[in-house]
Parts: structure tokens; C-alpha cells; sequence
């Protein structure tokens, strides 16, 4: 089982870095959307693996309860999206958006993203890990660009330079953390390896740990998309390729989290640390404060959900922040229904912008009744992502609130409350664009939907029933995280 958990995470991070290689070469555009499909379902399945065999952690590499939970869902939603991409850029072509040259530029650095990504799940050291979300960074970075329009250029570039200073601020508590791990561990790279540091974090120097945590989560938190330091994420989405719209939402920003969940682990382990909860309580009931009222002013359709990924990803880092095995356990699967429920909304989005021409709610109108299969398929988008029964993240805000309340009524009372205000925006958005007259241009939708529909149903029987070793699976993780 040993070794087959090792040719797995060969695989997970080879068969990537091999493609993109690979799709890089290629000219033909069908030959390059079904090769980067048929990669991210190698890696994928690779991925599955690990669930019944791993490897012994090593100085570089460590599969654990933990990230196997995040690898299996990244490389899933990851493998939808590439399917999703085949139709969706094929449009784009067409209709002159894209050149073969960036068509072919796009396939490879969307597996250069995922072996970014993936990498800095499996990664046992600090450093590499750093690196690995870096690379992820600079690759999203260049995908947002691609349309090489003034606002595409523009939101590039404010993508690049926030989210360099959020890298800079994790670098500095990188180093932190190493120097607080050098006096107890001594030098090399146990200094930096996660199961060692884990071990030995009750002898760390706590006022290190502490001024290595403030700027880790500023940092790292640039990258999930907390408020203030969001600005990046609403641009980013608006105006790059929709695929790289799921991936940021559904996948990215996870990674950036899971980097601050390891150093929460550290920082809990040791008892004269500052406790890393408040802090992330703090950060993720702002977002969701902030965001859920910005979804009233949104007039772009995909950044409007921006702002919904925003609220969200508060909502798991408000979770985790609170601690304990339910709050636990409710933002871990909180985590995994958003990233599913949220990249089959832009799945929608991005085929409705395609026959509609344009991102402009104004503009779109009418939509169950001109593309019935788009219209209700947003609408049940919306209605998963608000949190409405009987869809699966209903049952994980419910348990976020309820766990809440029990410990410190005031918060739950102000997250509840910003919770109905964003159900109230997204419904209100939703009556304007799913029904009623059609409005604008009503070309045909030649969309790839079994995506769309895997992810819905995988949601929808969340909500209804979770198989008892999923429920175990989950409770064990939460635990560990504790």
C-alpha cells in the first residue's frame, strides 16, 4: 500500500506538469481540450488513491488526514472544469476572443495551475509550499490577462501586485516560523517540515509564533479573499475566462486556507501562543458582513458571485475560527458543497454570458424561458448557494449558526443576520435574470452540462443524506483540526 501511495502522488503531481508540456506543442484545438480533460481525470482518479494508500511522509512531500480531503476535491472539481472548458473555449475561438496561440497558452497553464495547486496540498515544507501557492498565483495571474483587453489587462495586474504583497507578508511569517522552529529543531529542513513542527511546537518561541501567525494570515489571506484584503478577487473574476473563475472560487481559494489551517495546527499546539481562533473569526465575519450587503450593488453577473465566494470562504474561516469538532467539521463540508455548488454557477454563467454576448445583468433577462437548460440551472445554482433546504450548504450554515450560538449568541446573531441579507440580494438578482420577459440577444447554448448536473446532485444529496463513512471521514478530520 506504501509504495502504491507513492506512484499516487507521482501521478498527482507528473501527469500535470507532463500535459502542460505537452498541450503546449499541440496546435489542434479539439486534440488539447480532450487531452487537458483526459489529464485532469488521470490526476483525479491518481488522487482517489490515496484515500487507501500512502506514503511515508517525507522531507518534501506528506500525505495526511488532512489534505487528502482538499487533494481529492481540487483534482475532482478540477477535472469538471476541464470538461466544462472543452465547449466553453472552443466559443471563444469562434467567436475571436481567443487566438490558437493563447488557446494553446491557456490549456498549459491550466495544468501548470493544477500542479501549482496540488504541490502546495502535498508539500511537507514550508517553503516548497510557499512556492507552490506562488506559482499558482503567477499562473491565474497570466489567465486573467488572456483576453489582452484594457479591463483583463488591468485586472491582471491589480491581481499581480495585491497578491504579491499577500505572498511578500507569508514569505516574512514563513521565515518567522523558521526561525522560531531553528532554536528547538536546529538547522536543515525538519525546521520546516510540517509533522515535525506539528511535534515540536509546544517548545517554540511564542512571541515568534505569534508575530509569524498575524502576517501568515495576512498573507495567506490575500489569497482566500478575505475582506480587506479582497480588492483583487471581484476583477479577477469579472474579467478572466470563466473556467478560471470555478477554479479561483472553487479551488484556489482553498488552497490559500488550507496554508493557514497548517499553521493554525502550530499555533494551537502550543499553549503560550496567541490562540489563531479570534483572529479568523474576526477576518471571516467581516467578509461575510461585507460582502453579503455588496451583492446589492453588483451589475456584472460573474461579479456579483465574487462576492458570494467572498461571503463564503468568510463563512468557512469564521467556522474554523470558532473551533471545536462541529464548527469543525460544518466548514469542512461547508468548504467542499461551496467549491462544488459555486463553480457550477459560473459553469451557467459562462455559457449565459456566451449566448447573451455580455456580463451586464441589465441585459440579461428572461432566461428560463429563451435557454430554459441555463435559467433553471442558475436558478438552482442560487438557490444551493444561498443556503436554501433542502440543498447541502443549508445544513452547514445551519450548524455554523446553531454551534455558534451556543458559545457566543452576539456573533451568531450578526452572521445569521448577514446570512438572510445576502439570501435576499442573490433572490432578489435572481428574479430579475431567470424570469420574466427575455431580454437581448438569444443565440443558441452549445454547453457541456453533465458537469453542471454532477456537481448539482452531488449538493442536492448532501442536503438530503451523507453516507455514514463520509460523515466518519469528515468528524475525523474535524478532530484532528481541533
Amino acid at each position: 500500500m506504501t509504495e502504491l501511495g507513492l506512484y499516487a502522488v507521482v501521478a498527482v503531481l507528473v501527469i500535470p506538469a507532463a500535459s502542460a508540456a505537452l498541450l503546449a506543442l499541440l496546435p489542434d484545438d479539439r486534440t488539447t481540450a480532450r487531452l487537458n480533460a483526459l489529464a485532469a481525470f488521470l490526476t483525479f482518479t491518481a488522487a482517489a488513491l490515496l484515500f487507501v494508500a500512502r506514503p511515508v511522509p517525507g522531507r518534501y512531500l506528506i500525505v495526511d488526514d488532512l489534505n487528502v480531503a482538499f487533494i481529492v476535491l481540487s483534482t475532482f472539481v478540477g477535472f469538471t472544469t476541464a470538461v466544462f472548458s472543452g465547449s466553453y473555449i472552443a466559443h471563444e475561438l469562434e467567436s475571436g476572443r481567443l487566438t490558437p496561440l493563447y488557446l494553446r497558452f491557456y490549456h498549459a497553464m491550466y495544468q501548470t495551475l493544477m500542479f501549482g495547486m496540488n504541490l502546495a496540498l502535498l508539500s511537507n515544507n514550508v517553503g516548497l509550499m510557499w512556492v507552490a501557492v506562488e506559482l499558482s498565483t503567477l499562473t491565474t495571474v497570466l489567465m486573467v490577462g488572456i483576453y489582452r483587453t484594457p479591463a483583463a489587462l488591468e485586472a491582471a495586474w491589480k491581481y499581480f501586485l495585491l497578491g504579491s504583497v499577500g505572498i511578500a507578508l507569508a514569505l516574512f511569517g514563513t521565515i518567522l516560523v523558521y526561525l522560531s522552529a531553528h532554536e528547538v529543531v536546529g538547522e536543515g529542513l525538519d525546521a520546516m517540515a510540517w509533522n515535525v513542527l506539528v511535534r515540536k511546537a509546544p517548545d517554540f518561541d511564542p512571541a515568534l509564533l505569534n508575530l509569524s501567525f498575524v502576517f501568515l494570515l495576512l498573507g495567506y489571506g490575500t489569497k482566500v479573499g478575505l475582506v480587506p484584503l479582497h480588492a483583487w478577487l471581484p476583477d479577477a473574476h469579472a474579467e478572466g475566462p470563466t473556467p478560471i473563475s470555478a477554479v479561483l472560487s472553487g479551488l484556489l481559494l482553498n488552497v490559500a486556507l488550507f496554508a493557514v489551517l497548517r499553521f493554525k495546527s502550530v499555533m494551537s499546539a502550543n499553549a503560550a501562543a496567541l490562540a489563531p481562533g479570534p483572529l479568523m473569526v474576526s477576518l471571516g465575519l467581516l467578509s461575510v458582513v461585507f460582502a453579503s450587503f455588496m451583492l446589492y450593488r453588483r451589475q456584472d453577473i460573474k461579479r456579483m458571485f465574487a462576492y458570494s465566494s467572498i461571503e463564503h470562504m468568510g463563512i468557512v474561516t469564521f467556522a474554523f475560527g470558532m473551533g471545536g469538532p462541529l464548527a469543525n467539521f460544518a466548514g469542512l463540508l461547508h468548504m467542499t458543497l461551496h467549491s462544488l455548488t459555486k463553480s457550477a454557477i459560473f459553469f451557467c454563467v459562462g455559457h449565459i454570458a456566451q449566448v447573451k454576448g455580455t456580463q451586464h445583468m441589465p441585459d440579461i433577462r428572461g432566461l428560463t424561458m429563451s435557454h430554459p437548460a441555463l435559467g433553471w440551472g442558475l436558478a438552482f445554482g442560487v438557490v444551493a448557494i444561498a443556503g436554501l433546504p433542502p440543498m447541502g450548504l443549508f445544513m452547514t450554515e445551519f450548524l455554523i449558526v446553531t454551534t455558534t450560538f451556543a458559545r457566543h449568541p452576539a456573533l451568531a446573531v450578526v452572521l445569521g443576520a448577514s446570512l438572510l441579507v445576502a439570501l435576499g440580494a442573490l433572490l432578489l438578482r435572481l428574479n430579475d435574470l431567470a424570469f420574466g420577459d427575455p431580454v437581448g440577444r438569444s443565440e443558441p447554448a452549445r454547453a457541456s452540462f453533465l458537469p453542471v448536473v454532477a456537481h448539482f446532485a452531488l449538493v442536492m444529496a448532501a442536503g438530503i443524506w451523507l453516507p455514514p463513512e463520509l460523515v466518519a471521514w469528515f468528524t475525523h478530520v474535524a478532530t484532528i483540526l481541533s
